[in-house]
């Protein structure tokens, strides 16, 4: 997160005199723009920190409420902080629906395919049934014309011999 910060208001923030800010804006080594006469600096939140020794924990970040310097950029860094948050909320909330989504669409495929095979099951089913019946059918029809060819065959050999 980076943000830009009038040249004084950069070197009061990292304890740096205002004439050796200026000789890093000039060796290159800070990106600075100008606008309306002032010149400002790209600060990263990590370089605008002092050098000094680190706050100490539940130690507050000390801005002066009078100039108002390094109030604006903890606000942005607040506003960011607060609005990548809700980017990342929002960026779950989409997941955890699209997930939902597709646990829906995989639970209901599941459930067609499940209708499915018991739909087939039942045709197997039905379908075995009308074999054995056509079987049983056939077993009736080759027992009829045997009994049937049977006396006719014994007809005619007793009138040929």
């Amino acid at each position: 997160m980076s943000t830009w910060l009038n040249i004084r208001a950069y070197a009061k923030l990292t304890g740096k005199d205002f004439d050796e800010v200026l000789e890093m804006v000039d060796g290159g080594l800070l990106e600075s723009k100008e606008e309306d006469g002032d010149i400002f600096i790209k600060a990263d939140a990590q370089e605008t920190l002092p050098a000094e020794a680190p706050p100490q924990r539940g130690e507050v970040l000390k801005v002066d409420m009078q100039t108002g310097d390094g109030l604006q950029f903890v606000e942005k860094t607040i506003g960011t902080i607060l609005s990548m948050h809700e980017k990342v909320v929002d960026a779950k909330e989409e997941t955890l629906e699209a997930l939902k989504n597709e646990n829906q669409f995989l639970k209901e495929a599941l459930v067609s395919m499940q209708e499915l095979y018991d739909e087939d099951r039942r045709t197997i089913e039905t379908l075995t049934n009308e074999l054995n019946a056509t079987r049983e059918e056939l077993e009736f029809v080759k027992r009829k014309y045997k009994l049937m060819w049977g006396k006719m065959v014994e007809k005619h050999a007793g009138k040929s011999s």
